[in-house]
């Protein structure tokens, strides 16, 4: 028993001077926003990235389809994001342009949804020894564009009041009948909670309540959805 307390201590120092010998690595970036919506009728937008760290940090930008793991040369998706790749100076912001090249068109009966990446690679502090420990991480922030094309029905905000919800087996279906994406973040009945997910057009999804075995007033069940300005809105469920 002693013996196992001794290698125990010794493995919690050890780890203790290590991390004395490094410079932990932080995000420095922050994408102003939680997410983009391009309007069909503008020429592009603007993303905003601030720089909160002492030293310049070196950054790059592309744009996905929802594979987060593809490589940024290998991704094809109708717009341009420029600069690509940029140094952002220390405690100063930059634009990052977002342009709708137009090709391959995309539907105009509905919104679209695309990821805007940015990786950032921290320079070297001044003060770090050439000798000294340094952990090094690239760190990447991801956050969703939604191409809203001109003349829609409806907007953005009634498509989260319009959910359609149906008590099914053991738990309950949702549908969006309108042309916006809406993001649900938490679903609430009977006094249980369960994740929501980002519900397409037209899609319908199922989701269960743990110690649940049957949703019986649908009226009883709450949600909680983000809006375009990454608020929440809180609304109740609709048999519909």
């Amino acid at each position: 028993m002693g013996l196992r307390h001794s290698f125990k201590c010794a493995a919690v120092a050890l780890t203790a001077v290590m991390l004395c010998g490094m410079q932990l690595a932080q995000a420095s970036i922050v994408i102003n926003g939680t997410r983009v919506i391009y309007q069909g009728k503008k020429k592009e937008v603007t993303v905003t990235v601030t720089n909160n760290n002492k030293v310049p940090v070196l950054i790059q930008n592309w744009m996905d389809a929802g594979t987060e793991k593809a490589v940024p040369a290998n991704i094809a998706v109708p717009f341009v994001l420029t600069p690509p790749i940029n140094r952002v100076d220390a405690g100063k912001s930059q634009s990052l342009r977002i342009t709708y090249l137009g090709s391959p068109p995309l539907p105009q009966d509905k919104e679209s949804v695309f990821w805007v990446n940015v990786l950032e690679v921290p320079a070297k502090s001044k003060g770090i020894k050439e000798d000294q420990s340094r952990l090094n991480i690239a760190f990447r922030s991801r956050i969703k564009l939604f191409y809203r094309p001109a003349g829609l029905k409806g907007n953005s905000l009634q498509a989260i009041k319009e959910l359609q919800w149906q008590p099914a087996g053991d738990g309950v279906n949702v549908t969006n009948p309108t042309p916006y994406y809406v993001s649900l973040q938490l679903l609430q009945y009977g006094g249980k909670d369960t994740e929501g997910k980002m519900i397409a057009p037209g899609e319908t999804q199922h989701y269960k309540f743990s110690g649940i075995n049957k949703v019986t007033d649908i009226k009883k069940l709450y949600y909680h959805a983000i809006n375009d300005y990454g608020a929440l809105v809180s609304a109740q469920a609709q048999n519909k």
